[in-house]
């Protein structure tokens, strides 16, 4: 019975400790003033496509308060975030804050992997999630590109993996194997299911055809360059057909 009540009132003291322990910091945080505030974006391949001072002065264009000296209990981290997250090529924020009084704004940007080419318009990006991006202004970099009216009429979606994810596997096989991101410049698409190669080093256009059986079609274009052009010269053929099983058309 006495054993069962030292435990009670242990435990009683132990709750009550926590209690006032934890009241005791919620005090200090809501005392701790804000002395800095830091933007760090993480890169792709060196690459920034969010600039951290841009994001930061948007930041204090939309929160006047934010400024050096203000107490930390009064900023809302949450609508920071997703002030952050506005930006179009932002594709996740953290903001918090440490112990010295530093809020800490984390970026992970959206990665492009491939470039929709409009002639008569602006440009945008696919990201490696099949999500519509614009052109950076101050940034770009070397994809894949994509063109053709039909390629031109992507730029109509906001996701492009609700409806074309055949489309996004077929560029993500390219952009994944270093030989083919590099041989591979661009497709041109004209017409749904219509999917046309220009290459890098080789004047021969691959007609794909539908973004289905890859992996057997590459194969079929792999074996174009290990046996057909070694036997007959780079410069012999300006067509190859690869859209039809077990064949491949050379003209």
């Amino acid at each position: 019975m006495k054993t069962n009540m030292k435990k009670t009132i242990s435990f009683t003291v132990i709750v009550m400790v926590l209690v006032v322990f934890i009241g005791f910091v919620e005090k200090k945080n809501s005392e701790k003033r804000m002395t800095n505030i830091q933007v760090k974006v993480n890169a792709i391949a060196d690459v920034y496509f969010v600039d951290e001072k841009e994001i930061l002065e948007k930041l204090k264009t939309e929160f006047p308060i934010l400024n050096t000296g203000i107490s930390m209990s009064e900023l809302n981290f949450s609508s920071i975030e997703k002030k952050v997250e506005n930006h179009p090529f932002v594709k996740n924020a953290e903001v918090f804050g440490d112990l010295k009084g530093n809020v800490w704004i984390e970026i992970d940007q959206h990665k492009p992997m491939a470039r929709i080419v409009r002639p008569m318009a602006a440009d945008g990006y696919i990201s490696t999630e099949g999500i519509l991006l614009p052109t950076s202004p101050n940034y770009t970099t070397r994809v894949l590109t994509l063109e053709g009216a039909y390629a031109e009429g992507l730029l109509g979606f906001e996701d492009l993996s609700k409806k074309h994810g055949d489309l996004l596997t077929l560029i993500k096989f390219i952009e994944k194997n270093d030989f083919w991101r590099a041989q591979i410049t661009g497709l041109e698409i004209s017409k749904k299911g219509d999917i046309k190669f220009h290459q890098q080093v080789g004047k021969q256009v691959i007609e794909f055809g539908e973004a289905v059986d890859i992996e057997e079609k590459f194969k079929k274009i792999s074996l174009f360059y290990d046996e057909i052009l070694p036997a007959k010269g780079w410069n012999a053929y300006s067509r190859v057909n690869v859209k039809y099983k077990d064949q491949i058309i050379c003209e």
